[in-house]
């Protein structure tokens, strides 16, 4: 019975990381036709693009509070759901937005929502399952979740922008009739009983000077990610095109659909390999390592090569930075069952906020005559990855850490 339960929480997990995918891809991909459908022109789409964006993020670092609070005071099922709820209610909504104002709002509402899925999921798994298998756990949400990218490119390849918002919505609400076979976590239950604990309290994780800084160092490891995902795949058709030389024009659209498939089998065999190696930051380690060398491909490469050959290298800078599921995982490990939740559910979303910064840095420098955007991917790549190392290198091990405990 146990086993079966642990089964269904994981299959509701990644069905529910899979459409959080969907919504986040799906908006870059219909983003210029709903925009266009508004009466916004062809020459000022993209700067209502980046406000959309903004507002977006700014409801996902919101959320990843909030839901991440939630989590650890009501429960780790009520966050799961609550935010496939709210995101699936908002993506319906997206379908009958009117105007830029009401984009704006729904956006906003939507990146809330989109906040606690992963966070309260991984959360669960790591609490439910065997201490020695739960990367396997994981591994199969973030996997099966970032799937969810593709599938967004080919229903918004099938149906107009409507009704590609109506079909994430309604995934989302068929994912709520799963609620009655997802059983909260005995780490949460046993906590909730004891009197006098302090739960979900935000500011806690900066009481002291040891837990702050590991918590800060668990968002500079995921860096790399949205440094691949945000720059040199989805600048590739603005920023890199007219400077790699790539013989053909660059849909960003395919390549944030190569990235992603690359994406979901980097946290397959990232997991896989913590399970094998029994260790998750010596894989994060070797990962971080590809990645500065993806780079390394993306920028010097592809002068003279396809398309398709920059697709295929889109691909692989998508495995390269497949260790979201680890880095998510290896910050809930860290911290203790009354924060745990709090920690795993702001700390992606730091990580997806950051790419805020990250983007401003790149175009900053890029847009200076004695740099260039070659020399900006390099100065900002570099930083990211440089945090991102010095960060895993000095974390201490989680994989099979005792989880049920509290923190003072």
């Amino acid at each position: 019975m146990k086993q079966r339960r642990t089964i269904l929480l994981i299959v509701v997990a990644s069905l529910g990381y899979f459409v959080d995918i969907y919504d986040l891809i799906l908006f870059n991909i219909v983003k210029k036709e709903s925009l266009l459908y508004l009466g916004i022109s062809e020459s000022d789409w993209r700067r209502y693009d980046a406000f959309l964006f903004r507002w977006q993020m700014g409801g996902m670092l919101l959320g990843g509070i909030l839901w991440g609070v939630l989590g650890d005071r009501r429960g780790r099922v009520a966050v799961l759901f609550g935010s496939i709820l709210m995101y699936s209610l908002a993506n319906i909504a997206n379908a009958y937005v009117w105007d830029i104002p009401s984009y704006q709002v729904i956006r906003f509402i939507a990146g809330i929502g989109l906040a606690g899925e992963l966070g309260a999921g991984i959360t669960l798994v790591a609490e439910t399952m065997p201490k020695e298998k739960r990367g396997y756990g994981t591994m199969i949400i973030v996997s099966f979740g970032a799937l969810g990218a593709v599938f967004a490119y080919l229903v918004a390849d099938w149906f107009d922008w409507k009704a590609a918002y109506w079909a994430g919505g309604l995934m989302g609400l068929g994912l709520l009739a799963m609620r009655v076979g997802a059983h909260e976590s005995g780490m949460f239950k046993n906590m909730a009983g004891e009197p006098g604990v302090r739960r979900g309290r935000f500011l806690d994780i900066f009481r002291q000077r040891a837990r702050a800084l590991k918590y800060l160092k668990c968002i500079a490891m995921g860096l790399p990610v949205w440094f691949v995902v945000g720059v040199l795949v989805a600048l590739s058709e603005s920023y890199f095109e007219p400077v790699l030389g790539v013989e053909g024009d660059i849909e960003v659209a395919k390549a944030v659909l190569f990235c992603y498939v690359g994406l979901a089998a980097g946290d397959f065999f990232s997991g896989f390999f913590s399970q094998i190696f029994k260790s998750r930051l010596k894989v994060v380690t070797a990962f971080l390592i590809l990645c500065l060398v993806c780079t390394g491909l993306y920028l010097f490469c592809t002068a003279g090569r396809s398309v398709n050959f920059f697709y295929a290298l889109c691909l692989v800078c998508g495995a390269a930075t497949g260790y979201w599921a680890m880095f998510v995982t290896i910050a809930a490990e860290q911290f203790g069952t009354n924060i745990r939740s709090t920690v795993a559910s702001t700390v992606p979303n730091f990580v997806r906020g950051a790419v805020i910064p990250i983007t401003f840095c790149f175009e900053t420098l890029a847009g200076h005559p004695s740099v260039g955007v070659v020399a900006a991917s390099l100065i900002v790549g570099t930083v990211c990855i440089g945090l991102a190392l010095v960060a895993t290198l000095t974390l201490p091990e989680t994989f099979s850490k005792e989880l049920d405990y509290l923190e003072t």
